[in-house]
């Protein structure tokens, strides 16, 4: 009787094993243990039990607990299953949305670097003597200047990014 109202209340309450253990200040085998019919908690611990689960000790002690409340609790934790997947899945799905974007990132400052390579710096043979050319070319000069400044900085990153963000292989 003891075990099986250990492990339906504990169910009960949304516990596992390990939580249950860490608040009885054990370790999670004894909770096992317990549950199998191993071992008994002694008085004091049987005390300290009900207070965790909120259940009077003679319950702990008494009758086998309804097993319509076990099929309750089955409904209820079948449903949160269900959104610990869905919860799961949008974790994944962001990861991936983050992993993608520091790709992307990479791959824009590589073709931003080529471009100006290629391009072979044209604001050293600007002509500033046209006003208007002359805006247009201080505007450039400054967006190379920052550019070649902070680019490998954000580029080391969001490779950091792309290697964080990675597919683990379970």
């Amino acid at each position: 009787m003891l075990k099986e109202n250990i492990k339906t209340i504990r169910k009960a309450k949304g516990l596992s094993q390990e939580e249950l253990a860490i608040k009885l200040n054990v370790v999670r085998q004894t909770i096992s243990k317990w549950e199998q019919g191993l071992s008994v908690p002694d008085s004091e611990m049987l005390v300290t039990l009900s207070e965790v689960l909120e259940t009077p000790v003679s319950t702990l002690l008494g009758e086998t607990i309804a097993e319509q409340q076990a099929d309750e609790l089955k409904a209820i934790s079948e449903k949160l299953e269900v959104i610990n997947l869905q919860l799961a899945q949008r974790k994944i799905m962001r990861r991936m949305v983050l992993h993608w974007c520091f790709i992307s990132v990479c791959a824009l400052i590589v073709v931003t670097f080529l471009v100006l390579f290629l391009m072979g710096s044209p604001y050293l043979k600007w002509d500033y003597s046209n006003p208007e050319w002359a805006v247009v070319g201080v505007a450039f000069h400054a967006f190379e200047w920052l550019f070649v400044r902070t680019a490998p900085i954000a580029f080391i990153g969001a490779f950091a990014g792309i290697i964080l963000t990675r597919k683990r292989q379970s």
